[in-house]
């Protein structure tokens, strides 16, 4: 468990070095199951990385560290922004004293406003626990995150 965190940690590290570099870095909020911060790190113009770093409310409520790597398909375009599909495949740890370690599949339609350096998404995410024990769950959210 202690080796997958501290992969976890490297990948989050590099990846925020990545984003101040070049400017397709965003942050925010996620409400749903988890609820928490959101980040996103573009890394070419249909693929991002995905992480949060939140409060799971499976059990008794645990943080909940996720990062997921997408891809993006423009749905459509207006005068004031875009719509994105966004599809991709994860992991998550829910840090409790018996840690859960999941496989997630996020689904999700994103808006970027033209106008303002500002998004807003709606996700639903099939998850597949591996380690504690092998259970299905399904997690979801509204977010919104501004862009550097």
């Amino acid at each position: 468990m202690k080796n997958i965190l501290q992969i976890f940690v490297i990948i989050i590290v590099i990846s925020f070095n990545t984003a101040f570099a070049q400017k397709d870095f965003g942050i925010g909020i996620i409400a749903g199951d988890p609820t928490g911060l959101s980040a996103k790190l573009y890394t070419g113009s249909n693929n991002a990385f995905d992480f949060a770093a939140a409060w799971s409310f499976k059990g008794s409520g645990h943080l909940l560290l996720q990062a997921d790597y997408v891809w993006h398909s423009s749905l459509s375009r207006t005068s004031s922004g875009m719509f994105a599909l966004y599809y991709g495949i994860g992991g998550r740890i829910i840090f409790s004293n018996d840690p859960n370690v999941g496989v997630r599949i996020p689904i999700g339609i994103d808006y970027v406003f033209s106008t303002a350096p500002v998004d807003i998404f709606l996700e639903v995410v099939p998850v597949l626990d591996l380690i504690r024990s092998t259970d299905f769950d399904l997690n979801g959210g509204i977010g919104v995150r501004f862009w550097f």
